[in-house]
């Protein structure tokens, strides 16, 4: 089988709940006027939606929740039931719990039995890893169809109780940052008419000898008095090497397929917030192509947001489109991309 066989054939996404806007954060966290207008400002991000309610602390949506609505949601777009899934493939960096694994109570939710499934643990690139984890399944032979999930849940790590006032920058970031959110595709191994090609799949470890850019901890009993921050990150260590990084993977994409910049209809790219999407956007200098970004109504929901992008995507192109995708892994540094096109 040729690998561009492998096609998208539909993607779904679930968000928890209503926006929740800098003003309310603001309010529920005791922050002044100045706050929200530097979360406007700095950050670009208008609105988040959180599994978790601001008023009681009450998580009201787990991963798994929303994973399962997604993938319901992508396979009736696909006109496909359960029972035609041959293999799942889950990529996310904060599954709902160590064991049994979300992909699996998902699958079961859903009434998948009998089938492969596998779960990648990973940062923003896992969306990628997971679709490039699939499509390999179904250039082995023996299946056809595949269920790709991706997201993250902020809501255990969200802390009703902390003084933003006193937070260092590495922390306090992550409050206005982070939402919550999941998606699904369908990739099936024949080539229906009118359907989009999976063109080329990339996604590589660069970090070795780095630092990484985000920390996200788990405590067992043993560490339940641990003063560590549940989540950490180097936000100027990812304001310099994303959209460089961002860039890199576009380039190499392009060589690899012998495309031109101006042969790009639409391009997904890395959405941290949404300030840094304008300066990745400037730095992929793709002219001609339309960008299609979410982060600041949906907040970073980390691997769903691809999902986010994939979605609205598929629906637009025309015959002969092509889509570019890019997420940068900050963790630990991964490069993830891939292209797209309706044959």
């Amino acid at each position: 089988m040729d690998a561009s066989d492998i096609r998208i054939l539909s993607a779904g996404t679930a968000l928890p709940g209503p926006p929740v806007t800098n003003a309310e954060l603001a309010g529920r966290f005791g922050m002044d006027a100045l706050w929200e207008q530097w979360v406007e400002v700095f950050i670009g991000t208008r609105t988040r939606h959180l599994s978790v309610d601001l008023g009681t602390g009450e998580i009201h949506s787990t991963l798994a929740d929303l994973g399962e609505r997604a993938a319901r949601r992508a396979l009736v777009s696909a006109g496909l039931r359960a029972a035609d899934v041959d293999v799942v493939v889950m990529g996310t960096a904060t599954p709902d719990a160590l064991m049994p694994t979300t992909v699996n109570v998902v699958a079961d939710r859903l009434g998948i039995d009998g089938v492969p499934t596998y779960q990648l643990q990973s940062g923003c690139s896992g969306a990628v890893q997971a679709l490039e984890v699939a499509r390999h399944a179904l250039l082995a032979g023996g299946h056809r169809t595949a269920l790709v999930i991706a997201g993250d849940s902020c809501a255990k790590h969200f802390d009703l109780g902390a003084d933003l006032r006193a937070m260092p920058p590495a922390e306090l970031v992550n409050v206005v940052l982070f939402g919550d959110g999941a998606g699904a595709a369908v990739l099936i191994a024949d080539a229906p008419p009118g359907s989009v090609a999976i063109r080329r799949v990339l996604t590589r470890f660069t970090g070795r000898g780095r630092a990484p850019g985000q920390t996200v901890e788990w405590f067992g009993l043993a560490e339940r008095d641990t003063r560590r921050a549940a989540i950490a990150e180097d936000y100027k260590a990812i304001e310099e090497s994303v959209p460089r990084m961002s860039a890199e993977i576009l380039e190499e994409l392009l060589a690899d397929l012998n495309w031109k910049a101006s042969d790009v209809d639409f391009v997904l790219p890395p959405q941290l917030s949404g300030r840094m999407s304008e300066r990745i956007g400037e730095r992929l200098d793709l002219p001609l192509a339309e960008e299609i970004t979410c982060v600041e109504e949906t907040g970073n929901c980390g691997n769903g947001l691809l999902f986010f992008q994939l979605e609205p995507a598929l629906q637009r192109l025309d015959q002969g489109d092509r889509v570019v995708g890019i997420a940068v892994e900050s963790s630990k540094w991964i490069k993830a991309g891939f292209a797209l096109e309706r044959v």
